[in-house]
Protein backbone atom coordinates (compact mmCIF):
# COMPACT_ATOMS: atom_id res chain seq x y z
CA UNK A 1 0.00 0.00 0.00
CA UNK A 2 1.36 3.41 -0.97
CA UNK A 3 1.97 6.23 1.48
CA UNK A 4 2.40 9.92 0.65
CA UNK A 5 4.53 12.65 2.20
CA UNK A 6 4.66 16.30 1.10
CA UNK A 7 7.52 18.58 2.07
CA UNK A 8 7.88 22.30 1.95
CA UNK A 9 11.39 23.01 0.64
CA UNK A 10 13.03 26.11 2.07
CA UNK A 11 13.56 26.03 5.81
CA UNK A 12 12.42 22.38 5.74
CA UNK A 13 14.69 20.28 3.48
CA UNK A 14 17.26 22.98 2.66
CA UNK A 15 18.87 25.86 4.54
CA UNK A 16 17.66 28.59 2.20
CA UNK A 17 14.93 30.70 3.81
CA UNK A 18 13.35 32.14 0.63
CA UNK A 19 14.61 31.93 -2.95
CA UNK A 20 12.79 35.18 -3.72
CA UNK A 21 14.48 37.08 -0.88
CA UNK A 22 17.89 35.57 -1.51
CA UNK A 23 17.82 36.44 -5.22
CA UNK A 24 16.70 39.99 -4.40
CA UNK A 25 19.77 40.25 -2.18
CA UNK A 26 22.02 38.70 -4.85
CA UNK A 27 20.76 41.13 -7.52
CA UNK A 28 20.52 44.21 -5.26
CA UNK A 29 16.72 44.53 -5.61
CA UNK A 30 15.66 43.79 -2.02
CA UNK A 31 14.44 47.33 -1.23
CA UNK A 32 11.84 47.10 -3.97
CA UNK A 33 11.19 43.40 -3.27
CA UNK A 34 10.46 44.17 0.40
CA UNK A 35 8.03 46.90 -0.65
CA UNK A 36 6.19 44.47 -2.99
CA UNK A 37 5.97 41.86 -0.22
CA UNK A 38 4.45 44.40 2.17
CA UNK A 39 1.94 45.48 -0.47
CA UNK A 40 0.96 41.85 -1.19
CA UNK A 41 0.35 41.14 2.49
CA UNK A 42 -1.65 44.37 2.73
CA UNK A 43 -3.96 42.94 0.05
CA UNK A 44 -3.06 45.38 -2.75
CA UNK A 45 -2.62 42.66 -5.39
CA UNK A 46 -2.77 38.90 -5.85
CA UNK A 47 0.06 36.38 -5.68
CA UNK A 48 0.53 36.10 -9.46
CA UNK A 49 0.99 39.87 -9.71
CA UNK A 50 3.45 39.85 -6.82
CA UNK A 51 5.50 37.07 -8.44
CA UNK A 52 5.63 38.93 -11.76
CA UNK A 53 6.59 42.24 -10.13
CA UNK A 54 9.49 40.45 -8.45
CA UNK A 55 10.56 38.68 -11.64
CA UNK A 56 10.49 41.95 -13.60
CA UNK A 57 13.12 43.34 -11.23
CA UNK A 58 15.47 40.57 -12.43
CA UNK A 59 14.78 40.99 -16.15
CA UNK A 60 18.02 40.65 -18.10
CA UNK A 61 19.76 38.46 -15.55
CA UNK A 62 20.62 34.94 -16.67
CA UNK A 63 19.69 31.38 -15.78
CA UNK A 64 23.39 30.83 -15.13
CA UNK A 65 23.32 33.47 -12.39
CA UNK A 66 20.19 31.91 -10.86
CA UNK A 67 21.72 28.42 -10.91
CA UNK A 68 24.93 29.70 -9.33
CA UNK A 69 22.77 30.60 -6.32
CA UNK A 70 20.57 27.45 -6.51
CA UNK A 71 23.59 25.14 -6.61
CA UNK A 72 25.06 26.80 -3.49
CA UNK A 73 22.06 25.99 -1.26
CA UNK A 74 22.83 23.35 1.38
CA UNK A 75 20.65 20.56 2.76
CA UNK A 76 19.28 20.47 6.28
CA UNK A 77 20.94 17.86 8.48
CA UNK A 78 19.26 14.49 8.05
CA UNK A 79 17.58 15.21 4.70
CA UNK A 80 19.25 12.39 2.76
CA UNK A 81 18.73 9.80 5.51
CA UNK A 82 15.06 10.77 5.88
CA UNK A 83 14.32 10.50 2.15
CA UNK A 84 16.11 7.13 1.95
CA UNK A 85 14.06 5.86 4.90
CA UNK A 86 10.80 7.05 3.29
CA UNK A 87 11.57 5.40 -0.03
CA UNK A 88 12.28 2.09 1.75
CA UNK A 89 8.86 2.39 3.42
CA UNK A 90 6.71 2.83 0.29
CA UNK A 91 6.28 6.59 0.48
CA UNK A 92 5.67 8.66 -2.62
CA UNK A 93 7.52 11.92 -1.95
CA UNK A 94 6.44 15.40 -3.09
CA UNK A 95 8.05 18.83 -2.78
CA UNK A 96 5.54 21.70 -2.67
CA UNK A 97 7.40 25.01 -2.70
CA UNK A 98 6.28 28.58 -3.16
CA UNK A 99 9.94 29.26 -3.89
CA UNK A 100 11.50 28.80 -7.31
CA UNK A 101 11.64 25.72 -9.53
CA UNK A 102 15.34 26.23 -10.32
CA UNK A 103 16.13 25.19 -6.73
CA UNK A 104 13.23 22.76 -6.27
CA UNK A 105 14.11 20.80 -9.43
CA UNK A 106 17.75 20.45 -8.38
CA UNK A 107 16.80 19.10 -4.94
CA UNK A 108 14.08 16.81 -6.32
CA UNK A 109 16.51 15.36 -8.85
CA UNK A 110 19.29 14.78 -6.32
CA UNK A 111 17.00 13.23 -3.70
CA UNK A 112 14.94 11.18 -6.16
CA UNK A 113 11.64 12.86 -5.27
CA UNK A 114 8.52 11.70 -7.16
CA UNK A 115 6.66 15.03 -7.55
CA UNK A 116 7.86 18.62 -7.53
CA UNK A 117 5.73 21.78 -7.62
CA UNK A 118 7.18 25.29 -7.48
CA UNK A 119 7.05 28.69 -9.18
CA UNK A 120 8.93 28.93 -12.45
CA UNK A 121 10.81 31.91 -13.85
CA UNK A 122 10.49 32.15 -17.65
CA UNK A 123 13.73 32.42 -19.65
CA UNK A 124 14.13 33.32 -23.32
CA UNK A 125 16.01 31.16 -25.84
CA UNK A 126 19.30 32.65 -24.62
CA UNK A 127 18.61 31.77 -20.98
CA UNK A 128 17.77 35.35 -19.98
CA UNK A 129 14.98 36.17 -17.50
CA UNK A 130 12.01 37.67 -19.36
CA UNK A 131 10.21 39.02 -16.29
CA UNK A 132 7.40 36.49 -16.71
CA UNK A 133 6.71 33.75 -14.20
CA UNK A 134 4.47 30.70 -13.94
CA UNK A 135 3.05 31.12 -10.38
CA UNK A 136 2.11 27.46 -9.85
CA UNK A 137 2.27 27.48 -6.03
CA UNK A 138 0.72 30.47 -4.30
CA UNK A 139 0.11 30.97 -0.58
CA UNK A 140 -3.08 28.88 -0.60
CA UNK A 141 -2.54 26.22 -3.27
CA UNK A 142 -0.41 23.66 -1.43
CA UNK A 143 -3.56 22.15 0.08
CA UNK A 144 -5.22 21.81 -3.34
CA UNK A 145 -2.08 20.21 -4.83
CA UNK A 146 -1.86 17.72 -1.97
CA UNK A 147 -5.58 16.96 -2.30
CA UNK A 148 -5.08 16.13 -5.98
CA UNK A 149 -2.14 13.84 -5.18
CA UNK A 150 -4.25 12.04 -2.58
CA UNK A 151 -7.00 11.48 -5.16
CA UNK A 152 -4.47 10.14 -7.65
CA UNK A 153 -2.61 7.82 -5.25
CA UNK A 154 -5.25 6.90 -2.65
CA UNK A 155 -2.55 6.54 0.05
CA UNK A 156 -3.14 4.77 3.36
CA UNK A 157 -1.25 7.61 5.11
CA UNK A 158 -0.56 11.23 4.11
CA UNK A 159 2.02 13.31 6.00
CA UNK A 160 2.86 17.00 5.47
CA UNK A 161 6.07 18.65 6.71
CA UNK A 162 6.66 22.41 6.63
CA UNK A 163 7.49 25.52 8.59
CA UNK A 164 5.46 28.45 7.30
CA UNK A 165 2.05 30.05 7.08
CA UNK A 166 1.69 28.87 3.47
CA UNK A 167 2.06 25.25 4.65
CA UNK A 168 -1.12 25.37 6.74
CA UNK A 169 -3.33 24.53 3.75
CA UNK A 170 -1.45 21.26 3.18
CA UNK A 171 -1.42 20.58 6.94
CA UNK A 172 -5.22 20.66 6.85
CA UNK A 173 -5.33 18.03 4.06
CA UNK A 174 -2.75 15.63 5.57
CA UNK A 175 -3.56 12.90 8.09
CA UNK A 176 -0.55 14.01 10.13
CA UNK A 177 1.19 17.40 9.98
CA UNK A 178 4.71 18.06 11.25
CA UNK A 179 5.93 21.63 11.75
CA UNK A 180 9.72 21.97 11.74
CA UNK A 181 11.11 25.08 13.46
CA UNK A 182 7.73 26.70 12.70
CA UNK A 183 7.22 30.40 12.10
CA UNK A 184 5.14 32.28 14.65
CA UNK A 185 1.49 31.21 14.52
CA UNK A 186 2.25 27.94 12.68
CA UNK A 187 1.55 24.64 14.41
CA UNK A 188 1.34 21.05 13.27
CA UNK A 189 0.11 17.91 14.99
CA UNK A 190 3.78 17.63 15.96
CA UNK A 191 6.28 20.49 16.33
CA UNK A 192 9.95 19.51 15.95
CA UNK A 193 13.39 21.05 15.55
CA UNK A 194 15.07 18.65 13.11
CA UNK A 195 14.52 16.17 10.30
CA UNK A 196 15.85 13.45 12.61
CA UNK A 197 12.79 14.09 14.81
CA UNK A 198 10.55 13.92 11.73
CA UNK A 199 11.94 10.46 11.02
CA UNK A 200 11.28 9.32 14.60
CA UNK A 201 7.64 10.47 14.37
CA UNK A 202 7.13 8.62 11.08
CA UNK A 203 8.68 5.46 12.57
CA UNK A 204 6.10 5.69 15.37
CA UNK A 205 3.28 6.19 12.86
CA UNK A 206 4.35 3.07 10.99
CA UNK A 207 4.43 1.11 14.25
Amino acid sequence: MVRLIAFDLEGTLVKSVSSWVELHKKFGTWDKGKEYAERFFAGEFDYATWAELDALLWKGHTKEEIMEWANSVEYMDGAWELIEFLRKNNFKIAILSSGLMCLARRIASELGVDYVFANELIFDENGVITGEVNPAVDFQSKGKILENLKKELDPELTVAVGDGYNDLSMFSVADVSIAINPHEGVEGDHNVESLHEVMEIIKELLG
